[in-house]
């Protein structure tokens, strides 16, 4: 199982560099093993092309490592804090992408103004709220979990309605019931991050952008993952 979930995770990290979502070291993406109660992840600052299946590191929920030489991601106890909160969750990813990311450092969510976005998240993908200089200061990752939790507890939402947060002035992270469908989800949410942003551009500044009606925005989601859905083979 490990092997496998391994191998699962190294294929995503490498996805994200394919995908253009990734510079140099900036993302990590994890599995959860809900039958083992650990996780797989990245190691910390590794270069892409030095990455294999078996330097992916393998750990428990507490945060000790259980197989691996190297430390894993500085990002852990943020996916940590999603997999404890949700254990459906499978998968998460995070990245600095651009688009995604100069939503996040503008401090504003991303509202839904078509049907992409209606296709894959359920309203605007948030953007949670700034950390306290406490929360910076002690267990930093840890809490940007939490604060992530927290936000999308209040938000009332399902948790795969809308799979995607914005972290204040950091970036996004992404999940899923896999680690592939994060990924998935990840490169989705950079494309329509980027068509917001090109839509609001286009409006003009200084004037309000329409948002896509509850209507539209009902059928689009609930044709692809409603109890009805139509959408696919």
């Amino acid at each position: 199982m490990l092997e496998e979930l391994r191998k699962q995770v190294y294929e995503a990290n490498m996805a994200l560099k394919k995908s253009g979502l990734v510079l140099l070291t900036w993302g990590n993406a994890s599995a959860f093993c809900k039958e083992e109660g650990l996780l797989v992840i990245k190691p910390s600052g590794v270069s892409y092309d030095e990455l294999a299946p078996d330097n992916m590191v393998v750990l428990d929920l507490e945060g000790n490592v259980v197989e691996g030489n190297l430390k894993p991601s500085s990002d852990t106890a943020t996916h940590i804090e999603l997999y404890k909160a949700f254990p459906e969750i499978g998968g998460v990813v995070h990245t600095h992408s651009t688009y995604a990311t100069s939503w996040a450092q503008s401090g504003r969510s991303i509202p839904c103004y078509g049907t992409t976005h209606a296709d894959y998240f359920y309203g605007s993908v948030l953007c949670a709220r700034e950390l306290t200089v406490h929360e910076i200061k002690e267990a930093y990752e840890k809490n940007t979990g939490l604060v992530i939790v927290d936000e999308l507890k209040k938000s009332g939402k399902e948790v795969f309605a809308s799979p995607a947060i914005l972290c204040r002035n950091h970036g996004p992270f992404t999940w899923g019931r896999n680690v592939a469908k994060a990924v998935e989800n990840a490169i989705v949410l950079e494309e329509i991050a980027k068509m917001a942003y090109q839509t609001e551009e286009l409006s003009g500044k200084g004037r309000e952008t329409q948002k896509a009606s509850s209507y539209l925005m009902d059928k689009h989601y609930y044709r692809k993952h409603g109890e009805n859905a139509y959408y696919g083979q």
